[in-house]
This record gives structure tokens, C-alpha cells and sequence, in this order.
């Protein structure tokens, strides 16, 4: 059997962190998304109505739900950092794998310096960059239809040519 190559082959035994951090990321913003639609539902129907109950209500609801997204905040930034810096300690230990693997004319080719730089900063901007990819990039598409979608329901007047 072929043997994987790149980094993807570098995820090895964290598939699970890489997992759960874009899962992790998308509750929080849902969370997000959820939390001024109940403030404005305890403002129309509590501060308005002069109801105290509803108040609480919805208080205590909005107050839940800031602290679920600031667990599922703090999970996903948990999971990122697990995920990257197993994902650059395998990176580092495949490229390590592949220097003792060169010949001696490879080796002259190679400044020890820049063989150094290869296994610390380099490796450490893959890292950071990975990290990015599975906090950032992932969940933004769903952030971006969840936000552009969410006036539809509040406003029945709502136009599309609003946007333009």
C-alpha cells in the first residue's frame, strides 16, 4: 500500500482535535446569532410589556447561552492547540525521518542553519497557519449565512435589493 504524503499525513492520531474544533467554533457562533435574537425578544417582550417574569426569563436564557459560547469558545481554542502542535511535533518528526535519510552530497547542499530554520520556524508558520485554517476559515462560511439570513425572520418587510 501507498504510503501517504503531505501534510494531511501529518494529522495522524489528532483527527479527532481537527474534528471537534470547527464543530466547537460553529456552536459559538450560534450561539452568537442567538444571543441578540433573545435580547431583542426580552426587550420587546419584557421591557416593553412591563412583564418581569419574561424579564427573568429571558435574562436567565440570555445568560446560559453567553456561558455555552464561552465553553464552546474556550473547547475549540483547547482542541485548536492540540491539533496544531501535534500536527507541527508529527510535521517535524517526518522531516527529521526524511534529513537522516540524506546522502552526503545533499547534505553539503544544506547549510546546518538553514536545515534549523526548516525544523523550527517553518514548521512553527505551518502550525500557526493550521491552526488558522481549523478555527477560522472553516466555521466562516456558515458564520456568513447564519448572519446574512438571520434578519429574514425579524423583518417580514425585508428586501433583497436592501443589500445593493
Amino acid at each position: 500500500m501507498k504510503k501517504k504524503r503531505g501534510l494531511v499525513s501529518c494529522i495522524q492520531e489528532f483527527k479527532k482535535d481537527t474534528i471537534l474544533t470547527p464543530i466547537f467554533v460553529i456552536g459559538e457562533v450560534a450561539f452568537d446569532v442567538l444571543i441578540p435574537m433573545m435580547t431583542g425578544r426580552l426587550l420587546t417582550q419584557g421591557v416593553e410589556a412591563g412583564n418581569m417574569e419574561r424579564i427573568f426569563y429571558y435574562g436567565g436564557i440570555v445568560v446560559l447561552m453567553a456561558l455555552a459560547a464561552l465553553l464552546l469558545g474556550a473547547l475549540s481554542g483547547r482542541y485548536a492547540a492540540r491539533a496544531a502542535t501535534g500536527f507541527s511535533r508529527n510535521l517535524r518528526r517526518e522531516m527529521y525521518r526524511n534529513v537522516q535519510k540524506f546522502s552526503f552530497s545533499n547534505i553539503d547542499k544544506f547549510s546546518t542553519g538553514g536545515i534549523i530554520t526548516r525544523l523550527t520556524t517553518d514548521v512553527t508558520n505551518v502550525q500557526m497557519a493550521f491552526m488558522m485554517i481549523i478555527r477560522i476559515a472553516v466555521p466562516v462560511p456558515s458564520c456568513l449565512s447564519v448572519h446574512g439570513c438571520s434578519p429574514l425572520p425579524s423583518t417580514p418587510d425585508w428586501r433583497w435589493s436592501s443589500w445593493w
